[in-house]
C-alpha cells in the first residue's frame, strides 16, 4: 500500500524559501523528502488549510507554484465541517494550549491516514497523528 502524508505549512515553506535554520538546510530536506515521495510513488496531501496559511506569507501565484513541481503525487482536499469542529472543541479543552489550525492538520491527517510530515514539535503533543521530520523520512 502507498504511503500517504500530510505536509504542513512550513515543511511548504522551507522547501519553496530554501530556507535553514543556520545549522540544517531545511530547504534540501523538504525538497529531497517531497522527490522521494514522487520517485516511491507515494502521495502528498494538501489541504486547504494548507493554501489558507501559506497566503499568510505568500500571494496566491506563488502558492500555486509551490505545488506545481509535484502535481503527479499531491491530493488535494478540503477540510470538512465537522473536522473543523473537532478541531475547535479540541482547541478549547485544551484551553488553546496548540494552534487551532495544527490540530486541524493533526485531524485531517489521521482522517486520511497519513503520516503528518512536520518540525513542531507540539504536533506530537496534541497527540492525534503521527508525525515524522522529512530528515525521518528520507
Amino acid at each position: 500500500m502507498q504511503r500517504r502524508f500530510y505536509v504542513d505549512t512550513s515543511i511548504w515553506r522551507d522547501y519553496f524559501e530554501d530556507r535553514n535554520d543556520g545549522i540544517r538546510p531545511l530547504g534540501e530536506f523538504a525538497f529531497g523528502f517531497l522527490k522521494k515521495c514522487r520517485e516511491n510513488g507515494e502521495f502528498v496531501i494538501v489541504s486547504n488549510a494548507v493554501k489558507k496559511e501559506l497566503l499568510d506569507y505568500l500571494p496566491k501565484e506563488k502558492v500555486s507554484l509551490i505545488f506545481s513541481g509535484f502535481r503527479d503525487t499531491i491530493i488535494e482536499i478540503d477540510y470538512s465541517k465537522k473536522q473543523a469542529e473537532e478541531a475547535f472543541a479540541f482547541w478549547i479543552n485544551h484551553k488553546r494550549r496548540f494552534p487551532v489550525f495544527d490540530v486541524l492538520h493533526s485531524i485531517i491527517a489521521r482522517d486520511n491516514k497519513a503520516i503528518l510530515v512536520t518540525r513542531d514539535r507540539h504536533f506530537e503533543e496534541i497527540g492525534i497523528a503521527e508525525c515524522r521530520s522529512p530528515e525521518e523520512l528520507l
